[in-house]
């Protein structure tokens, strides 16, 4: 497993998670949200970044937990630049709470378990330890591809 040299930490549902901070452009308050009428929930909204229409996901629907309330004082929009099935794509991420930037040398990442978890192994790249507390890596790359292709076809 190739680890990324820093993560953004930040959380959804009361959980950690973390994802590459290499490929996050920036951070912001939740701007005006529009509503796609019939968008699947893990991506039901569009939001304007700097002129751009950007998709909203939110990761909280592809892991079970309550959705993010975009209306609370601490949630940010984290925008990331990724591929989606091999194309560049800008895309919004909401979280209840960005952290920080982290250095991941020196922490410990296992693979998710088989067994055992409350949410899809294939939807997390592998679970650190820091700090004695556990921060999940999603994979955003499947998860991005599973839910989006999902609201092509909605």
């Amino acid at each position: 497993m190739i680890l990324p040299e820093r993560v953004l930490t930040f959380t959804l549902g009361g959980e950690g998670f973390a994802i590459d901070a290499q490929c996050v452009r920036e951070i912001l308050e939740v701007p005006a949200i529009t509503r796609v009428p019939g968008a699947p929930p893990f991506a039901d909204g569009l939001v304007n970044v700097r002129g751009a229409i950007v998709p909203l996901a939110d990761l909280s629907v592809a892991f079970d937990l309550e959705r993010t309330c975009p209306d609370h004082e601490d949630t940010r929009v984290i925008v990331i630049e990724t591929l989606v099935a091999d194309e560049p794509a800008t895309i919004g991420i909401l979280a209840e709470k960005v952290n920080n930037v982290i250095a991941m040398d020196g922490v410990t990442v296992e693979a998710a378990p088989p067994v055992g978890m409350k949410w899809r192994s294939d939807f997390i790249t592998g679970i650190a330890r820091r700090d004695g507390r556990f921060v999940i890596l999603p994979d955003l790359a499947r998860i991005l591809a599973e839910h989006l292709a999902q609201s092509a076809h909605a």
